[in-house]
């Protein structure tokens, strides 16, 4: 016993140093690196009215927070503001879902919320915080047809010619809702029950979805027709995938696409022909979950995009020097913030709207970070 609380001491001393040796070594990698520590993990991070940043629980069992935070003021800053751990985010409302919070969007233009997650594939309605209120209210649901035979939904948001949520768990169960009457405005026509992994818009009238079996698929809502899918090359049986487009015009938006194995593709849709790129990330030894994987664009930085869920650190990639040869990718940078105190896993991860190396990521162990790397001489 007592050699085992030896151990532990000095496991935990190690981390202690290990910690405060990335720290002192990471003083001139960052333009600021604020850290929070939420009451509970988050695997959502969605930007809202007001760049708000709204947050939520994913426990399966008990009431769940759903918190709206406002970001540090520093973070608008001109000046090198340096580390600052200070617990800046303030908290302006919040509410409480029944249910664990999987994936959560605000939908543009208005100030709603959808949720959604286990035990099924319903979604969840929120109304936003008034200006004489605190709280984030439940205000209705969309069901689905199979109810409990079907995972929680994969979402996605946009304001078009009303609010809508394309939403589903499986490709032939996707469809666009119109989120205030609830009525369905689009059924993906497919007969596949391959499980879906992610899925984007485009644009108003196009979306992409991915099949966590490595298959896209355009769907476009003036159409009936079936979905046309293609495999994305390589693709290996037994992982996981997740997908992200690219912050920009629809005729040059390339998609990432992102396996639990850690390979990385680009594709464009509107071709058959082979992948514009491909490369690999590096994976740890023990292997990966696909559950907390996460690929995304940079919004405000051509060409780079963001991968986390495989540990506790989040890759940026620089994409424009990628080729088709699966080459290990070297890391324009890595944050590796939350990989200490029992090496958490990051959750999520998400790119300010505007500010070029500005990300925000959540671990496992409740640490919300938002950082600003500094941009290396010459780039």
């Amino acid at each position: 016993m007592e050699a085992a609380m030896k151990r532990g001491e000095e496991e935990e001393e190690e981390e202690d140093e290990e910690e405060e040796e990335w720290l002192l070594q990471s003083l001139h990698m960052y333009e600021a690196l604020h850290a929070f520590e939420l009451q509970a993990p988050t695997r959502v991070i969605e930007w809202a009215l007001g760049k708000r940043v709204c947050v939520a629980g994913y426990e399966c069992s008990g009431r769940n927070e759903i918190l709206q935070l406002l970001p540090p003021p520093t973070l608008q800053a001109k000046e090198n503001q340096g580390l600052c751990p200070q617990r800046d985010f303030k908290v302006e409302c919040g509410g409480f879902s029944n249910r664990p919070v999987y994936n959560l969007k605000h939908v543009p233009d208005t100030s709603l919320l959808v949720t959604s997650g286990p035990p099924d594939s319903s979604l969840q309605v929120w109304q936003m915080a008034a200006e004489d209120s605190d709280v984030i209210q439940s205000v209705g649901a969309i069901s689905t047809e199979n109810g409990t035979d079907e995972s929680w939904a994969k979402i996605a948001t946009i304001s078009a010619r009303a609010p809508w949520v394309l939403h589903g768990s499986r490709l032939s169960s996707t469809r666009l809702t119109e989120v205030e009457s609830q009525k369905e405005v689009y059924r993906a026509a497919s007969s596949s029950s391959e499980e879906l992994g992610s899925l984007a818009f485009l644009d108003a009238n196009t979306a992409v979805l991915c099949s966590a079996a490595g298959r896209l698929c355009v769907a476009d809502i003036r159409q009936r027709g079936p979905l046309q899918a293609l495999l994305i090359p390589s693709a290996q049986l037994g992982c996981c995938w997740r997908a992200a487009a690219a912050c920009c015009e629809p005729s040059s938006r390339p998609i990432a696409c992102l396996s639990s194995a850690g390979q990385l593709v680009l594709m464009d849709v509107r071709k058959t022909s082979p992948c514009l790129a491909s490369a690999r990330c590096k994976v740890p030894a023990s292997g990966a979950s696909a559950e907390f994987l996460c690929v995304s664009w940079a919004p405000a930085l051509e060409g780079c995009l963001a991968v986390s869920g495989f540990d506790g650190a989040v890759h940026v990639y620089d994409t424009r020097s990628w080729d088709g040869s699966g080459a290990e990718a070297q890391p324009l940078f890595v944050h590796r913030g939350h990989a200490f105190g029992g090496r958490p896993s990051v959750t999520a991860h998400a790119w300010h709207p505007q500010k070029p190396r500005t990300l925000l990521s959540a671990a496992t162990d409740g640490s919300l970070h938002i950082w600003d790397w500094v941009q290396p001489p010459g780039s």
